[in-house]
Formats: structure tokens, C-alpha cells, sequence
């Protein structure tokens, strides 16, 4: 039979994530669903926590069923205060869960692609097809909260342009041209995406117990908070409105709801995957001004994230994946 195949490295690294992510995900959505008062943004909240129990156990069966052992995660013990105040506005939460579940359909979409197997791939359609439930809930409502923003509108063109000279590519020297439909969504996104870090940044720097990784969150919002800034001024030159920024949406709680282990590895994937997002917008800028500090920002951004790692390696929260044999080693005990 088809299943009966072996996991694939590949199929073997989307289920390691999932584990790993979800569990993380239950103790997040757990705790605040402790706090969160608006019935609607419980709903979702509960719907999430479904989703993530469920995500678990089965990524949980398809790893024993490969003899593979189950990786930690994220426990219980990672709540380390189950009644601490709330840290989010519910209004926040809403907005968190709008990005998670872009995110979400990314990996998903990405995990089917690289599935041979058919109960993988059956299995990934079935998880992309739960988060995109996920998130039409979550901007129906905040559609009719008035939380959502929308990217800028443009005046429809009358007639169909072909590029005639190579300086619309140009943007370093002489005049620049407006940003294309194309880039300014690329932009837009990309500042959601990074003030949600900023938020959960400023957030865990209130709470965290170690000094040395408060000092961490705080360097990492104060970055965020430049690249935001270089991001809203590539819009403000064509006149084009930013996405909404959501920091006074943090509480003024200081008490620690998770662990040190649990925010700082949150904080530190989301850093990591800002790296593809904008590698993303690099890839469709047909300006190279823009396409060079797409570069900037990501050299930035991967230096943060290694820090964070050597961080977490360094306090002993670095989880290792499954990997090839260490021939090396191997023959070094030999």
C-alpha cells in the first residue's frame, strides 16, 4: 500500500513543526481563554484550541508509527501561572490569530507540496482547509469590529501597459517610479507581520524572569520597531496608508503567564520566518532600491533570530530535530 512507505525527511520535519508549534500554540490559547471576555473572540479562541489539540495527536500517531521518538514541545508546565492577568486586549488576540493563520496556510500549503505520501498529503489538505475556516472566522469579525485594515485601493487602469524602458526597474538614482500592486502588497503584509512581533516582543519583556533575555526581547522590539518605520516610509512616499500598529493593545500586567522557554522560542520562529517573508517580497520587487533593502532587512533580521537561538541553546531549551547519521562520529566510537 501506498502509506506503507517510509516518512520522508521532509514529511518528518512537517510533522516535528506541527508538534512543536502546536503544543506552544495550546498553552498561548489556553491562557487566554482564562482572560478573554468578547463571546466571539472565545468562539475562535476555543475553535483554535480544537484545532491544535487535534494537530497534535495526529502528528503525535504519524511520528510513533515511524518508531520516531515524540518531541517535548511545549507542556503544562509552560503555564507557569494559570491566573495571570491578561497580557492581549481580546482585540489584540484577534489580530494575533489573523497572522498565525497566514502563517498557518503558508506551512501547510508548503508541508502538501513536499508530502509523497497520500495520507500526508491528504492530511495537510484537511489541516489547510481547517486554518483557512479559521481564518475567515477571525476576519469576519474583525471586519465587523472595524479592526480590519485594508491595504491602499488603487485607480483601476483603463488600458493594458507593457514596460517600454529599463529604468522602471531604477530607484536608485533619477526619479522613482510609484510602487506597483505587487509591492505594496508585499510591503503591507510585511509590516503586519512585523509589528505582531513588535507587540508579543514588548508583551514578554514585561513578564520574562531572566534579565539576560528581557534585555533580548527589548533589542528585538527596538528593531522591529526601525524596520516597521523603513517598511511605512516606502508607503508614505506614494502617499499609501500603513497597516494599523497594535502596541497599546499590551496590558500593563508584569506577571509571568509562560515560561522564559515557552516566549522566547515564540518570539525567535517568528524572527526566523520573517527572514521567508521578506525573501518573499524580495522576489517580486521590480525596483532595486527596494530589492536591496528587502536584503538589508533580512541580514538584519537573521542575525536577531541567531541570537535568539544561541540564547536558547545556551540555557538548554534548544530542542534538536531528527537528523541524518553522524557517520563521523560513528566511526570516531568505532
Amino acid at each position: 500500500m501506498e502509506n506503507s512507505a517510509r516518512l520522508t525527511s521532509a514529511e518528518v520535519a512537517n510533522l516535528w513543526t506541527q508538534y512543536t508549534n502546536d503544543t506552544l500554540a495550546i498553552c498561548f490559547i489556553t491562557h487566554a481563554l482564562t482572560n478573554a471576555r468578547d463571546q466571539e473572540v472565545r468562539s475562535i479562541l476555543e475553535l483554535a484550541l480544537e484545532l491544535s489539540k487535534t494537530h497534535v495527536g495526529k502528528s503525535k500517531e504519524f511520528l510513533s508509527q515511524e518508531g520516531y521518538a515524540i518531541p517535548k514541545g511545549f507542556t503544562e508546565e509552560d503555564i507557569v501561572n494559570p491566573s495571570a492577568p491578561a497580557l492581549f486586549s481580546d482585540d489584540f488576540l484577534l489580530n494575533y490569530f489573523f497572522v498565525m493563520a497566514l502563517l498557518g496556510l503558508t506551512s501547510y500549503a508548503g508541508a502538501l507540496s513536499t508530502s509523497a505520501r497520500r495520507d500526508q498529503r491528504e492530511y495537510f489538505k484537511q489541516c489547510n482547509a481547517e486554518t483557512a475556516e479559521l481564518f475567515d472566522r477571525v476576519v469576519d469579525a474583525m471586519v465587523r469590529k472595524g479592526l480590519y485594515v485594508r491595504p491602499a485601493i488603487l485607480h483601476a487602469p483603463q488600458t493594458v501597459d507593457f514596460v517600454e524602458k529599463q529604468n522602471y526597474l531604477a530607484g536608485w538614482f533619477g526619479r522613482e517610479r510609484p510602487l506597483n500592486a505587487i509591492e505594496i502588497g508585499s510591503v503591507f503584509y510585511n509590516m503586519i507581520k512585523v509589528d505582531l512581533k513588535t507587540v508579543l516582543e514588548m508583551a514578554f519583556s514585561q513578564v520574562v524572569q531572566s534579565d539576560e533575555v528581557r534585555k533580548y526581547m527589548q533589542r528585538a522590539v527596538q528593531l522591529c520597531q526601525e524596520q516597521f518605520m523603513v517598511l511605512e516610509q516606502r508607503l508614505a512616499e506614494d502617499d499609501l496608508p500603513p497597516p494599523r500598529k497594535w502596541e497599546s493593545e499590551v496590558t500593563n500586567s508584569t506577571t509571568p503567564a509562560f515560561s522564559d522557554k515557552l516566549m522566547l522560542f515564540h518570539v525567535v520562529t517568528l524572527l526566523s520566518a520573517s527572514a521567508a517573508f521578506y525573501g518573499a517580497g524580495l522576489s517580486v520587487s521590480q525596483r532595486r532600491d527596494l530589492a536591496v533593502q528587502y536584503s538589508r532587512l533580512i541580514g538584519e533580521m537573521g542575525l536577531l533570530a541567531e541570537d535568539g537561538v544561541n540564547l536558547m541553546i545556551k540555557n538548554g531549551w534548544m530542542e534538536q530535530p531528527p537528523g541524518a547519521i553522524d557517520r563521523d562520529a560513528l566511526l570516531e566510537k568505532k
